[in-house]
């Protein structure tokens, strides 16, 4: 658990929030080994047992999500996996759980410390407004809203065409200022930090922390462009029992 991250933000007292890494389970190569993926042909065994030392180290109640890159946002309900790509929690001990491996996890909580949220953003949701309707599950005011943005794909790895910038562009026309043009004609690197930061910001959120890595050049983390086989870790939040 000490090669996990620990979210720096000014989360109220009683917030709790992790971040995994690769290192820690029992799987094997190439889902070495904290992979908690269940749908990335791993031993589920190997993933169950990871999940299973997940609970106990963090002394929460995960709540799993199928992840579909919509922009669904569920209650946070453990033992029943529901199709959505975000979730909300005010029961201390069930954590809002996200798996990623290049993908946005976006972590949320209110200034009274009474509801904690999460969002898995990759671009498809980030252009459609996961992360909106993530902070329109709060009764908050956007305002009274932190968010912290984990590890996810950076600016200099992510490559994308330019049907990808006109979704951005098409509802927020300042996200321009997010991609800049590839060595590679007609194709973009985008700041999907500065995307996510530009669009919370939109929505009136200001309160917005992290960002910074890159999970395609950080090998603590399982990255699919770094390796399309390969594992996911979680971000998780929850308000503490």
């Amino acid at each position: 658990m000490t090669q996990w991250l620990t979210p720096d933000w000014p989360a109220p007292v009683g917030i709790k929030a992790c971040v995994t890494t690769r290192a820690g389970g029992v799987s094997v190569a190439p889902f070495d080994s904290f992979n908690l993926g269940d749908h990335v042909d791993d031993d589920p065994a190997a993933v169950a047992h990871n999940r299973s030392l997940l609970t106990s180290r963090l002394n929460v109640q995960p709540a799993w999500l199928k992840q579909v890159h919509g922009i669904d946002v569920v209650q946070a309900t453990p033992g029943q996996v529901m199709q959505a790509d975000a979730s909300w929690s005010k029961i201390p001990g069930v954590a809002c759980t996200i798996m990623t491996a290049d993908c946005l996890p976006a972590l949320f909580c209110n200034r009274q410390g009474t509801q904690v949220a999460a969002a898995h953003a990759g671009w498809r949701g980030l252009a459609a407004g996961v992360l909106e309707a993530t902070v329109d599950s709060f009764a908050d005011t956007p305002s009274d809203i932190l968010v912290w943005l984990g590890p996810s794909i950076g600016p200099q790895a992510f490559e994308v065409g330019p049907e990808v910038r006109d979704a951005f562009m098409a509802t927020h026309p300042d996200t321009a200022e997010a991609f800049v043009p590839s060595v590679n004609a007609g194709k973009f690197m985008a700041d999907i930090y500065q995307l996510a930061r530009l669009r919370l910001a939109a929505h009136g959120v200001t309160a917005v922390y992290g960002g910074g890595w890159s999970t395609y050049n950080d090998e603590r983390f399982f990255s699919y462009r770094r390796g399309a086989r390969t594992g996911r870790f979680a971000s998780l939040v929850w308000i503490e029992r």
